[in-house]
């Protein structure tokens, strides 16, 4: 029976961290399902969804201490199961504005007042071309069951946009 491990990675970056990582996994025969890796200033971060038998699970388990020892990584991991079969249609919402605090608390927030989930989220601040104004921008996923208005959902996000001066789109999500 097949077992997934969700782990989590953070630590000064340099260059062959993913190399150290994906060996960790390889080596013991597990599987990277999904990843994500970055950069965050100085620091490193991961997180993926690894896959193995229960003995992959249990020799990886037991390598991950060396390694974070050997590479300065803090490194965490859970059991976890498979993610239920989506009863939720996704859609990306892309917002860009003028950088300014609350905004992804605000975001979420809109959303989860509606009891709909947000399964992933980006964000990046950068300066404006022209004009060197800071910006910020957020990239969401989100899940919209079938039983929501998806029409009417769409009208209060922009209203919500407009009252916060926030440039978005929601749109379906190609899969």
């Amino acid at each position: 029976m097949e077992k997934l491990l969700a782990i989590t990675a953070i630590g000064p970056d340099r260059a062959g961290l993913v190399r150290d990582l994906s060996q960790a996994v390889t080596s013991a025969g597990g599987s990277i399902r999904e990843s994500r890796m970055l950069a965050l200033g100085a620091e490193f971060a991961m997180v993926m969804l690894v896959a193995g038998s229960w003995h992959t699970v249990s020799k990886l388990q037991s390598q991950l201490p060396e390694l974070e020892q050997q590479s300065g990584l803090t490194i965490t991991v859970r059991e976890t199961k498979p993610r239920p079969a989506e009863a939720a249609a996704p859609y990306l919402v892309d917002v860009v504005t003028l950088d300014q605090e609350g905004i992804v608390f605000g975001l979420s927030n809109f959303f989860a007042s509606r009891g709909l989930e947000i399964s992933e989220v980006s964000t990046r601040r950068y300066n404006a071309p022209h004009t060197g104004a800071p910006m910020f921008a957020v990239q969401m996923t989100i899940g919209i069951p079938r039983s929501v208005h998806v029409a009417t959902l769409r009208e209060e996000f922009m209203d919500y946009c407009d009252d916060n001066n926030l440039d978005a789109v929601i749109e379906p999500a190609q899969r």
